[in-house]
């Protein structure tokens, strides 16, 4: 029976919000440690990160930050390749040769690169091939189930169609073809009611001091209600967090709170950030340990790109006999 594995890429742009560890990092970690030995890959794409981060020490410190929240919730590096992208340079190698068969024009179309070229007037290089790159970091690793968001469906479809070119033009099943494993959607609002995004300045940051965390939760936004007036919590925000995390019993008392009257928004931000602190105590003391010890993360992240090395090493020797190049020495 073939080994299917799981492959996720996490760009380096900081300690994950409470929408990342939500969304992606507990159900990762899940799959992760339950898979057979070395069916999963979780790297650090700190290449990818290249293409918003300019300062490559800010890129190195969130690097930590990233290895530090995985490692805090319980993946088993034991059982997974654990790993920073630089650290396996085989794949820009992979990413040069899909670079000069794909056709520009395709990649033009990129939903990703049309958005960006709206915004912005600094468009780099990497940014344009960052769906090559992408394609590289899978099929390395003949990665089959790629967990990612709708945004990203369309470069699992470029990573597809460079698999199936390849496979063609060599006559041989050099990649596996693989499938978006589309994550749910887990819509996690922000401190202003929209998506908690880095960009959007609207995060709830768990590996903040107590200070910080405190003070993003103070600036959720609520409607003016006095404490006396009844609330609505199907439309409050405070409420939606705190749904998201406590269990029913607790949540039903709020809710109850709310319908009466008399439990004011000040109360009921300081219930989530006590509910945040006791829920992510062991993970928060966990990430500040790993915090103050990046030899540690340096080693652990090594021994991973180690493993990851060996296999790219051979599955990168098996693709250049095919393309007529010599081997590695």
């Amino acid at each position: 029976m073939e080994k299917k594995i799981m492959l996720t890429g996490i760009r380096s742009t900081g300690s994950p919000h409470l929408g990342n560890i939500l969304g992606v990092i507990i159900p990762s970690v899940s799959i992760a440690n339950k898979n057979t030995k070395h069916s999963s890959c979780i790297f650090i794409a700190d290449l990818h990160s290249m293409i918003q981060i300019e300062s490559m020490t800010t890129i190195k410190n969130n690097t930590y930050q990233i290895a530090a929240a995985w490692l805090a919730f319980g993946l088993n590096i034991d059982n997974c390749l654990f790993y920073r992208q630089s650290d396996v340079s085989f794949v820009t190698e992979l990413a040069w040769y899909f670079n000069c068969f794909y056709p520009y024009q395709r990649l033009v179309l990129a939903h990703a690169f049309k958005k960006e070229i709206k915004n912005s007037k600094k468009i780099s290089v990497g940014l344009f091939t960052y769906p090559i790159l992408m394609a590289a970091d899978i099929l390395l690793y003949n990665a089959k189930l790629i967990p990612v968001g709708k945004d990203q469906l369309q470069h699992i479809e470029i990573t597809r169609c460079i698999a199936n070119y390849f496979n063609k033009r060599i006559g041989k099943k050099l990649f596996v073809l693989p499938n978006a494993f589309l994550q749910k959607n887990m819509f996690v609002i922000g401190t202003d009611g929209k998506k908690m995004s880095k960009s959007k300045k609207n995060c709830i940051n768990i590996f903040s001091s107590d200070e910080i965390l405190k003070k993003q939760i103070m600036s959720i936004r609520t409607d003016s209600k006095s404490v006396k007036e009844k609330k609505n919590p199907e439309t409050d925000y405070i409420m939606s967090l705190y749904s998201l995390i406590a269990p029913v019993d607790k949540i039903e008392i709020m809710k109850k709170k709310y319908l009466k009257g008399g439990y004011g928004y000040y109360e009921a931000k300081i219930a989530l950030y006590e509910y945040i602190i006791h829920k992510f105590s062991s993970e928060r003391e966990k990430f500040f340990s790993f915090i103050k010890n990046k030899s540690l993360l340096d080693h652990i992240l090594a021994s991973g790109a180690k493993k990851a090395n060996r296999i790219a090493y051979e599955r990168l020797n098996f693709i250049r006999k095919h393309l007529k190049f010599n081997p590695i020495i």
